[in-house]
């Protein structure tokens, strides 16, 4: 069968996770033993050695265009020049006129939350506006809607009024260069390259208002109060001038020492950050999966998150888990694993153990299975 996939972004150079999830599904589309051919469709962009032509994967490249004119006109002019049969939309938005059976990825629908339409930047306010118009149209017609956790599939019935059968569950998974083994020579080049502190926990925060950096602030803050602040917090992706409106706003300027912001950095670098720092800190307010969960317990890294939403999910049941709106459980769950070492060493291997029960092999198969379920 002839499928079309939009994967509109995987070749923009700074990646986030639902570019990841397509990428990592293309590549094991590529090692498929499948009579079926795939048309990715994406727009032109600078990391060109993402993804090429191979088994059983045609690129077209389409574009440049904005990203609603692109998934609206252009994609579906795609669609039908190439003559596919089915067109999986992977990215939670879809076009609204495409003649061809439709399957689409929800990853979440936080931007239907009324909590969330006048949170974030103009850039994210803009595209949840898209998506509050794209995704019930979509939803109706698509003959499946795939979402990426238990949690978020009752989120998707009950929201968008869907019958439970034609949602389902496939779970995300992290690439297969989270790992656990330590290379000392690389860390230590990689630790002067980013010129990280001796001593850190990780972050990955951006200005998304669900990861919560205003109570990672705060339980920085209570930490520092109790005179035990003998680390930094390193954040990527994250601009300074967001961060001091933050600490500002909290009357806490003088954590600004204590914090590292070290910008973008690619996924393939990742795991070295994973491995370096002391903890890996993911206490969102909402997830409809989180990847970086897996990610640093992959990499053997201890892991605090969320007991809300999808994470206690992803996590499992031995996790570390903290209410995201209580700074002070967050800064004593930080100061137990850092002085506690048989709970660090008991976190570290089930984290392991945990991760390594995904896969993305696993996730490419089931999506398969979606489209043969469909022709």
């Amino acid at each position: 069968m002839r499928i079309g996939i939009e994967a509109q972004r995987i070749f923009r150079p700074k990646k986030h996770g639902m570019d990841i999830v397509i990428l990592e599904v293309l590549k094991q589309l590529q090692h498929l033993q499948s009579a079926d051919e795939f048309f990715v469709y994406a727009q032109p962009d600078s990391d060109t050695k993402t993804l090429t032509n191979g088994h059983n994967i045609n690129l077209q490249m389409a574009g440049p265009a904005s990203y609603p004119v692109w998934e609206q006109k252009v994609l579906p002019a795609s669609v039908k020049k190439d003559k596919v049969k089915l067109l999986h939309c992977t990215s939670n938005t879809a076009p609204v006129t495409v003649k061809v059976p439709l399957v689409v990825t929800i990853h979440d629908i936080i931007y239907l939350e009324k909590w969330m339409i006048r949170e974030g930047s103009w850039y994210q306010r803009f595209g949840n506006l898209y998506r509050r118009w794209n995704v019930p149209k979509i939803a109706d017609r698509a003959e499946m809607i795939i979402t990426v956790s238990d949690y978020e599939r009752e989120r998707i019935i009950d929201g968008l009024h869907i019958k439970p059968e034609r949602v389902r569950t496939i779970y995300n998974a992290c690439g297969t260069h989270f790992t656990p083994e330590r290379d000392s020579v690389k860390l230590k080049a990689f630790k002067e390259k980013m010129k990280l502190p001796d001593r850190f926990i990780l972050f990955l925060g951006n200005t998304d208002p669900k990861k919560n950096l205003p109570n990672v602030i705060r339980a920085l803050g209570i930490i520092h109060s109790k005179g035990k602040l003998d680390f930094k917090l390193v954040m990527p992706d994250f601009g300074r001038d967001g961060l001091l409106n933050i600490l500002k706003q909290q009357h806490n300027e003088h954590l600004v020492d204590h914090i590292m912001l070290t910008g973008y950095i690619p996924n393939n670098e990742l795991p070295d950050l994973y491995r370096l720092a002391e903890i890996f800190l993911y206490p969102s307010l909402r997830e409809s999966f989180g990847i970086p969960i897996l990610e640093a317990m992959a990499c053997g890294t201890p892991v605090i998150t969320s007991n809300t939403s999808a994470m206690p999910e992803v996590a499992g049941k031995d996790a570390l888990l903290v209410d995201p709106l209580k700074a002070e459980q967050i800064a004593e769950t930080i100061l137990q694993l850092l002085n506690n070492d048989t709970l660090r060493k008991n976190t570290v291997a089930y984290g392991i153990q945990r991760a390594a029960s995904f896969s993305w092999s696993k996730t490419a198969k089931e999506v398969v299975d979606v489209y043969h379920t469909l022709s």
